[in-house]
């Protein structure tokens, strides 16, 4: 069956961490005002889900707690990823009673797609009725309300669920190749659409280009020398072309394998401090690397500076006892700065407003080194990452995040030694390392610490018992 032939649904579960808390409470998420964060974190803390309700107040998802109108009352749901987790298995359990395994790809917890086209005909079904069975299957089983868009290929089912699909009564968008141009081509802004950001609309505007119209007229020479080879997708979905299907993505295996770590610190941390972290991540790393019985012989280092002059490392003025609050309780020193605006032009979306993407608005620095030797050892990934560190980061900007890549990958029985290798050294380290993991793995990542992780500034603790940076 050729691919203009296919039917795929993306179907995305609305406002998912908000509704699951409306459904374990036996409420409506259309008429209950509710949202997913975490009151321990103060006003300043980030909420993961607002309800459709607060959404029709004008309230924008993501905003931070203190962003709500004072007279809007409201229940705050502190945040439970575990069981998120198992409410989306469960969805996808009843997925897979209606299509084979090989038919879906799960793109996000709250969100899938499925190539529909065996089971049109199995079923006897349209397209737009078995995206509705699905849909009213989740709903009655779970309280979870979805909505799905249906195209051709992915794309352009992708652009009907964020597009179309709420502009209809019954959630569930469709395009084709002609309400593709119709519709979407001239929609504004041209963020909507799947896969471009700011940082790519601001370089479109350079040439006016406002829309997917505009970038089908574009010279595609433009795009590249704009782009690079990126162009080659948005030129493509310009045009409402996809040819990746869901058989291509199941079938897709790296030429090289890699790991990486990273973590957006919750205010602005002084060099000092970012080192702390920075060895912690090592650390887990390393671990990580372990347990996959796997070596690397290539380190990456990224850092995203925040703005301003960077804390003193001695404890900041107004920042709360730290023997009794969180190193991510970034509560008073938000209150100490007033809040301040960012500089430079800002986009507001879905998901609120933030700085446009570009070399103001987000500095950085780091790079990549390889470090010529085959190893999982902390302490010789530590050296490493020791002078990459200090040989690209500026000590005197603040910190606000931090990134760290292990690439080239391979087993540790392919691992080559040279004359220099302390062999029985390196596997003395792996055998203690075993040893760290079955502890951890049995009683608990908490249950053996090293005294980075009892330094000002350090996050190990806390996150060794959240899930995606939020509490389990």
């Amino acid at each position: 069956m050729g691919d203009a032939q296919r039917t795929y649904i993306c179907i995305d579960l609305k406002t998912f961490y908000a509704s699951v808390e409306c459904a374990d409470r036996g409420r409506d998420p259309f008429t209950t005002n509710l949202v997913v964060a975490d009151p321990d974190r103060g006003p300043s803390t980030i909420c993961l889900a607002i309800t459709p309700a607060m959404k029709k107040l004008g309230i924008r998802n993501r905003c931070r707690v203190f962003d709500i109108p004072a007279h809007v009352d409201y229940i705050m749901a502190k945040p439970r990823m575990h069981h998120y987790m198992e409410v989306s298995a469960k969805i996808y359990g009843i997925y897979l009673e209606y299509v084979s395994a090989e038919d879906v790809h799960v793109y996000s917890i709250d969100e899938c797609f499925i190539d529909a086209t065996p089971y049109l005909a199995l079923y006897g079904l349209t397209a737009r009725e078995f995206a509705r069975h699905l849909m009213d299957a989740v709903r009655t089983r779970t309280g979870i309300c979805a909505t799905a868009g249906i195209g051709p290929n992915l794309f352009l089912a992708k652009v009907a669920l964020d597009i179309t699909a709420k502009h209809v009564p019954d959630g569930i968008g469709v395009l084709d190749d002609d309400s593709f141009r119709r519709l979407i081509w001239p929609h504004r802004p041209i963020t909507d659409i799947w896969g471009i950001g700011p940082g790519i609309a601001a370089r479109l505007a350079r040439y006016n280009v406002f829309d997917l119209m505009g970038v089908a007229a574009l010279n595609e020479e433009i795009l590249y020398r704009e782009l690079g080879v990126n162009a080659e997708y948005l030129i493509d979905h310009a045009h409402g072309r996809e040819p990746c299907t869901i058989a291509d993505i199941h079938a897709y295996r790296p030429a090289a394998t890699s790991l990486s770590n990273g973590q957006v610190l919750a205010r602005d941390y002084s060099y000092t401090e970012a080192y702390t972290v920075l060895r912690e991540m090592v650390d887990a790393s390393a671990l990580d690397l372990v347990d996959r019985r796997a070596v690397c012989d290539r380190i990456s280092l990224y850092v995203g500076y925040g703005r301003g002059a960077a804390p003193n490392d001695a404890l900041p003025p107004g920042c709360l006892d730290p023997a009794r609050h969180s190193a991510l309780d970034d509560t008073a020193l938000i209150g100490a700065r007033g809040g301040a605006a960012h500089a430079g032009p800002l986009f507001t979306g879905e998901h609120g407003t933030r700085p446009v993407a570009g070399r103001a608005a987000y500095a950085h620095a780091g790079g990549q080194r390889k470090i010529g030797e085959q190893t999982n050892s902390f302490k010789h990934l530590m050296h490493h990452f020791d002078h990459l560190f200090r040989d690209t980061i500026d000590p005197k900007r603040p910190i606000r995040r931090i990134n760290i890549g292990m690439g080239n990958l391979i087993p540790e029985e392919m691992a080559s030694y040279d004359l220099f290798c302390d062999v029985e050294a390196e596997e003395q380290e792996r055998r203690l390392q075993r040893t760290v993991l079955d502890v951890k793995q049995r009683y608990g990542k908490n249950a053996l610490l090293k005294g980075t992780n009892f330094k000002r500034g350090a996050t190990g603790r806390e996150r060794n018992n959240q899930v995606g940076g939020h509490h389990a």
